[in-house]
């Protein structure tokens, strides 16, 4: 007989040490989930996560799986000052052995987190707080998303945003009123950053040979940066112009909420980049 334990515990607040022990019962055939309060919290449970979550398999020739899911809100936007507001998908990008998930939509994310609770590696599961109110309807009954496959939230022929998170319902927003111009734009939802869907961004930038690549994360060192690098190196007979980065500034994340507001994206900002980059 299988005995299946489930349980929700409310921790004392240590991220260290509940990391520490999820990753341990991972090790141990249970698949626990771990809700960090902010993604900012990672950097004082980074080694659990990066130094043995991520290393674990590798570094026993492949006899222990990892299947945990550390699941973790980011963003600006709630005006919860420079501790509580960063999106530091790129720290984990960076890492080898994680998985790296970041939905936009509801549907989405169910689905996802589904698969990420089912996968034998370990899953970041990164959630934009300011999604957490946005309300649709979802699928009924059992589904999933497999991770590592993008998703194009609206078909376009002149331009490629290629986004992940809030920043997909900003671009969106970018979209329709570049369409008022006549611009037509394609938004390609990555969803999943680690493993990425390489041949959705190959598609999507072969049928309009223009990008714009937008995301809340500081610009300096952002995944943003990573995968301009990459459409410029294997892509760069497809391109017409260079990629535009839509970023966040390269600075603290302001308390202030006029300072806060002007620090991430918004869809002028994007409106703006797509024009350059077909200058016009």
């Amino acid at each position: 007989m299988n005995l299946v334990l489930t349980g929700v515990y409310d921790t004392p607040i240590s991220e260290s040490g509940f990391c520490g022990m999820a990753v341990g019962a991972a090790m141990r055939g249970m698949r626990p989930i771990v809700e960090l309060m902010y993604n900012d919290f990672m950097t004082v449970c980074a080694d659990p996560i990066l130094n043995q979550a991520a290393k674990m398999r590798y570094m026993t020739g492949g006899q222990v799986e990892v299947p945990v899911v550390f699941r973790m809100p980011m963003g600006a936007g709630r005006r919860n000052a420079s501790q509580h507001s960063q999106c530091l998908e790129a720290y984990f990008c960076h890492m080898p052995g994680l998985k790296v998930i970041a939905p936009c939509t509801a549907t989405d994310a169910k689905g996802l987190l589904k698969s990420a609770i089912r996968d034998n590696d370990p899953v970041v599961f990164m959630e934009h707080k300011l999604l957490y109110a946005h309300k649709e309807e979802i699928p009924d009954g059992e589904y999933t998303i497999p991770i590592g496959v993008a998703d194009v939230k609206r078909e376009g022929t002149d331009v490629s945003i290629i986004t992940w998170s809030r920043d997909v319902d900003f671009s969106l927003e970018a979209a329709e009123e570049l369409a008022k111009e006549g611009i037509n734009v394609e938004v390609l939802d990555l969803r999943t950053l680690v493993p990425l869907d390489w041949d959705a961004i190959v598609k999507t930038v072969s049928k309009t040979h223009h990008v714009v690549i937008v995301s809340e994360e500081v610009k300096r060192g952002s995944y943003a940066g990573e995968l301009s690098a990459q459409i410029a190196e294997d892509l760069l007979d497809e391109l017409d112009a260079p990629v535009e980065r839509v970023c966040g500034l390269n600075i603290t994340s302001p308390f202030s909420p006029t300072l806060e507001d002007m620090n991430f994206p918004h869809p002028a900002d994007i409106v703006k980049a797509v024009k350059h980059v077909l200058n016009k």
